[in-house]
């Protein structure tokens, strides 16, 4: 099925049309830059991650399984046999005309129990992995389309200031929210934009949909950029590939 001629519309399943018409990863690159804004080389982003068409109703399934996954569900009501009190029978069955009634717990009473309330439970989704995965892909893509992924060579901080964070930020053109991917190795850059209130940091191991789609800008170095990587100047390096699944609590 390598050309259109020898694809057959009539033997071939839906996931292999749909395989078929769906586009070609596109080629997208990035400026690699030093933090004080100075242009290093232009590299080539990998297609598989930031090419890809976006798909959105996973997007879409994948931050809402997130979402409810975030949630504590310590939500709790009582019973009418956790209400403290109600072991005596109000009053006698019979002769006083009104309804029956066993307890002052039961439920329509004023400071009965509950019935039928929320009780603490898990509100976490199963998602397949590969449902994950091409959501985070899609989640690149999208950011990679908009021209929103920036890329430094390194966080070379040597001490923890937030004035240095925020001016290799001005330096870099970067405004609104901004998510920048660490390594293992860069506390300094994680303690200087800790203050800044627009500002998210994570390694790169954490990487999610979420996040990438909560904020403006992705922020990348040579050590935390996912996927193969090329130049497209003789001047730069390549970056270093790293695992792109994200996690999901």
């Amino acid at each position: 099925m390598s050309s259109s001629s020898a694809f057959d519309l009539e033997t071939a399943s839906p996931a292999e049309i749909r395989r078929f018409l769906r586009p070609a990863p596109a080629q997208r690159t990035v400026d690699r830059r030093s933090i004080d804004g100075t242009v290093l080389a232009q590299v080539n982003l990998d297609p598989s991650l930031f090419g890809i068409e976006p798909n959105l109703a996973v997007l879409h399934q994948i931050v809402t399984a997130q979402l409810a996954a975030a949630r504590s569900g310590t939500q709790s009501t009582k019973t009418r046999a956790e209400v403290r009190g109600g072991g005596a029978k109000p009053f006698r069955q019979k002769g006083t005309g009104r309804a029956r009634q066993g307890s002052t717990r039961s439920p329509q009473w004023i400071g009965g129990g509950v019935a039928l309330g929320p009780k603490p439970r898990s509100y976490a989704q199963k998602t397949p992995k590969k449902m994950i995965q091409l959501a985070l892909k899609s989640a690149l893509s999208d950011r990679a389309s908009q021209g929103r992924v920036a890329l430094v060579d390194s966080w070379a901080f040597d001490v923890p200031r937030t004035k240095d964070a925020v001016a290799a930020l001005h330096a870099l053109g970067l405004e609104g929210r901004v998510l920048v991917v660490l390594g293992e190795e860069d506390g300094y850059a994680d303690r200087s934009f800790g203050n800044l209130p627009e500002i998210q940091t994570m390694v790169v191991g954490e990487l999610n949909a979420y996040d990438i789609l909560v904020n403006d800008w992705l922020v990348f170095t040579d050590a935390t950029l996912p996927g193969e990587t090329g130049t497209a100047s003789p001047t730069g390096s390549t970056g270093v590939a790293t695992d792109t699944e994200g996690s999901q609590s």
